[in-house]
């Protein structure tokens, strides 16, 4: 089915089937787990990720906070979180939103994002990689939204930008509506439509879509394009505020 401006009757059918509120005063394990450790993670950025130790839950919001350790600006000198629900919660279709508001200052880069679960068997980008909101600080109120598959990936990926004037100083809603047919991203409601991703003709190289997928949310520094244009030491400590996700699905 094809998302529409008017198509308030599909929506009416879906409905909650998980969500996380970030209640109480620390990170749901049953939810996610924290994944730690440095390398850069592929993109080569400069953080180490902690057991937790960015990671706050405080008065219903989840802050994911970039710390600065020393002024070297390589490897090791921030730390930061990175949490993932894979093993956990896991997804195949549906509409997902993530309430969020955005750090800033050149050198952050900020991500809400999808990978698949066979990414442990079919490697990236066979698994797929759905962007729902990247932030690079360089690039003020400015969010994407990028889909990464075999047949496009790292800086080939599909993807769309949209300018948000408020993305640092308040709270949006950073939406993906997934079916068997299309990744529609949205901002703030369904006819805010960041990007849309349908290829005419699926296979497995452009359309890894249709096995379930896991949510990472994550605050890098630094790396290939979050540091594209250095890394400004003076902003940190910087993070990104997450009110919920929500996941709606057809019963």
């Amino acid at each position: 089915m094809t998302i529409a401006a008017n198509d308030s009757e599909y929506f009416s059918k879906l409905e909650l089937v998980w969500e996380d509120n970030f209640d109480g005063n620390a990170v749901n394990t049953d939810n996610w787990t924290f994944e730690t450790g440095s390398g850069g993670w592929g993109n080569n950025e400069l953080q180490n990720y902690t057991a937790g130790d960015n990671a706050v839950v405080k008065d219903g919001i989840l802050t994911i906070t970039a710390k600065k350790l020393n002024e070297a600006k390589v490897a090791g000198s921030y730390t930061s979180s990175r949490m993932i629900t894979s093993g956990k919660k896991e997804f195949t279709y549906g509409r997902m939103e993530i309430r969020a508001k955005l750090p800033s200052g050149t050198g952050i880069w900020p991500a809400i994002w999808m990978l698949g679960a066979n990414i442990g068997t079919a490697g990236w980008p066979a698994c797929g990689e759905i962007d729902i909101m990247e932030y690079v600080g360089y690039q003020p109120n400015k969010v994407h939204a990028t889909v990464h598959t075999s047949a496009g990936y790292g800086g080939n990926g599909d993807g769309s930008s949209k300018t948000f004037e408020t993305a640092e100083e308040e709270f949006h809603v950073y939406g993906l509506f997934w079916t068997e047919k299309e990744l529609v991203f949205y901002t703030d409601s369904p006819e805010n439509i960041t990007h849309r991703y349908a290829p005419s003709s699926k296979n497995n190289d452009n359309w890894p879509f249709n096995k379930p997928h896991f949510f990472i949310l994550n605050v890098a520094v630094g790396g290939n394009w979050g540091g594209a244009q250095g890394i400004d030491n003076a902003i940190f400590p910087q993070s990104m505020e997450v009110d919920y996700v929500r996941v709606y699905q057809e019963m």
